[in-house]
């Protein structure tokens, strides 16, 4: 494997309380991005964001109009990932204020065709359209390239045998996460600008005799 064959994946979980089922589940979706990945011969970068303990920077962010340090590192490690996994509660039929407010401040030309895998969880099954009616919207105004398979996990999804029944959880997971992993792999990697390569030629900086 070159050190070219590299892929970077930053899962957002912006869950509220602690612990948390939306960070459960983003886990579960990066393991199994991570895992495909690697059986197409690639090797992952994986970086979790917790919204949570950024929820007073988010507002100091607008308020005053710029990111505190360990905002801006959040924001810049989603803008440049090769894919997102993206992980809210539902509340009132749809994501939650953090959820929000973090992709708001994310700049929006960064998310042209990024491969998003779009995630939610919820106390009921009631809630499992929120991705759709919700979150899709959003990401599709944000122009990303969201996943077909979207992944919704009610609390009855945890800790029965409903989660290994095929369709049930680990299924979605499983195929949400190929998805993105395909979708990651197809994507050309960009190598950063070293803005030294290409010098210009020191005679082209002289003056011109007339």
């Amino acid at each position: 494997m070159s050190a070219l064959d590299t892929r970077s994946l930053v899962v957002v979980a912006a869950g509220v309380s602690e612990p948390s089922s939306t960070r459960l589940l983003a886990d579960r979706l990066a393991a199994a991005v991570d895992r495909h990945l690697r059986d197409a011969g690639i090797q992952p970068r994986i970086e979790t964001i917790e919204v949570r303990p950024l929820a007073h920077d988010l507002a100091s962010h607008v308020l005053a109009g710029f990111a505190p340090p360990a905002l801006q590192t959040a924001l810049d490690a989603v803008q440049a990932a090769d894919g997102v996994v993206a992980v809210t509660p539902i509340f009132s039929a749809s994501y939650s204020g953090l959820f929000k407010l973090f992709f708001d401040l994310v700049d929006r030309d960064a998310f042209d065709g990024k491969p998003v895998l779009l995630a939610a969880t919820g106390g009921t099954a009631r809630h499992s359209l929120a991705i759709e009616h919700a979150m899709r919207p959003l990401f599709a105004y944000l122009k990303a390239d969201s996943m077909p398979t979207g992944v919704f996990a009610a609390t009855q999804d945890w800790g029965t045998g409903a989660v290994a029944m095929e369709g049930g959880l680990i299924g979605r997971i499983d195929r949400a996460a190929k998805q993105l992993a395909v979708a990651m792999a197809a994507r050309p990697t960009s190598a950063p600008v070293d803005p030294f390569a290409d010098p210009v030629p020191f005679t082209d900086l002289l003056p011109r005799s007339s």
